[in-house]
């Protein structure tokens, strides 16, 4: 399978943005993205950006993928959701035998989607039973393997305990084919996702195709990007996201300040007012897009060096991840409402990435409380300490 390197892949993101531009308002009228873009993004190799070498992936390190979802994100939010999402998930990949991994993740065209952490399955022999249902699975509509993050309980019921005594959570998986999907996505934001919810029933999961997510012991992969907990790339991947969205708004503003002359009123253009906002969003962009790449090299850096991740980098990562994305939902309201009565039609973009933007600060990964958790960790002066962040999907 000829793959491309990891290195080639914010180009050939770079490359597909004008077909993914130019679909987006059809994805977004299905709610799921279209047949054209998801296509080009299989062919690519895209959502496989995370997946281990090992089983034909091209295990790009952490700046790789979030300048890959950067640059889709510039031309559609939702896509470049689906696909931090699914290309996260394909990292549970490096908790599974390489056998298990392959038979997963071998075709181009497979992609795995889940949602949240919810509900057991209960263990049996030679696996595990579960009935259920999900929700917040965004990807799911391209998606032909799912997967769910289940309290294991023992055949007598009893919960399953981890070694340090808490409830064991594992990933278990299976064939799209096996769960009945729910449309429920009927929102203001990121609507293009599809994130919809699932549910199976009775069904039986064998013991090779579940994982150990996140659990260091059961990693087996050795490569430096599956140190990092995926919750922790999911977030600064949605970061980049954000840092897309608000590029894009910021960009289009200024195209239209350059020719715009509302009536009875200056130039755009020549509106001190109006160059001074753009200087100062600028400004802002650029240093959020600066403190979380900045943030990603130190953690590159780090692993490179042999280390482990701990809670100063835990930290590090939430801390720069939720306040880009903060700070890029201050960049598209200020440009949006600079824009004026332009930005409401639909046919102008704007309002579209209004949308998009305010759907993404709604979302897990932007709520105030992760500052909360790492103020709680650097006053209390233990960094070192096993993390206090709280787990995500």
């Amino acid at each position: 399978m000829n793959q491309p390197s990891a290195l080639g892949l914010v180009e050939r993101a770079r490359a597909l943005a004008p077909l993914i531009a130019s679909e987006a308002e059809h994805a977004e009228q299905a709610r799921r993205l279209t047949e054209p873009v998801l296509s080009a993004l299989i062919e690519n190799g895209l959502y496989r950006s995370l997946l281990p070498q090992s089983v034909g992936g091209h295990e790009a390190p952490l700046e790789v993928q979030m300048q890959m979802l950067e640059e889709v994100a510039k031309a559609d939010a939702s896509t470049a959701w689906c696909l931090g999402q699914c290309s996260v998930c394909g990292m549970v990949a490096a908790y599974l035998d390489v056998d298990t991994a392959r038979e997963i993740f071998g075709a181009p065209q497979n992609v795995l989607a889940w949602g949240a952490i919810a509900h057991e399955a209960r263990a049996t022999e030679g696996g595990y039973i579960a009935t259920a249902r999900w929700d917040f699975a965004s990807g799911i509509r391209q998606a032909n393997w799912l997967g769910a993050h289940v309290r294991i309980v023992e055949a007598d019921g009893t919960p399953r305990k981890r070694p340090d005594g808490g409830a064991e959570i594992r990933t278990i998986l299976f064939p799209a084919t096996s769960a009945v999907l729910y449309d429920v996505w009927d929102v203001i934001g990121l609507r293009a996702t599809g994130t919809d919810s699932y549910s199976v029933e009775n069904l039986f999961i064998p013991e090779r195709f579940t994982a150990l997510r996140d659990v260091p012991s059961a990693l087996r992969e050795p490569g430096p990007l599956y140190k990092i907990a995926t919750h922790y790339v999911f977030a600064m991947g949605f970061g980049a996201v954000s840092l897309g969205v608000a590029r894009a708004m910021l960009d289009a503003t200024t195209e239209l300040a350059r020719r715009k002359s509302p009536q009875g009123l200056s130039s755009m253009r020549d509106n001190a007012a109006i160059q001074g906002t753009i200087g100062r969003l600028e400004a802002n962009w650029r240093a959020a897009h600066a403190y979380l790449y900045g943030t990603a090299a130190e953690i590159s850096a780090h692993l490179a060096g042999g280390g482990d991740i701990a809670e100063q980098q835990r930290v590090a990562m939430r801390l720069a991840s939720t306040w880009t994305i903060h700070q890029s939902a201050s960049v598209v309201d200020t440009a949006y409402h600079m824009a004026g009565a332009t930005a409401v039609f639909r046919a102008n973009g704007f309002e579209r990435r209004f949308r998009d933007m305010h759907a993404i600060a709604q979302q897990i990964q932007a709520r105030n409380a992760h500052y909360e958790d790492a103020g709680r960790a650097i006053l209390d002066d233990h960094l070192d300490a096993p993390a206090r962040m709280r787990p995500l999907i």
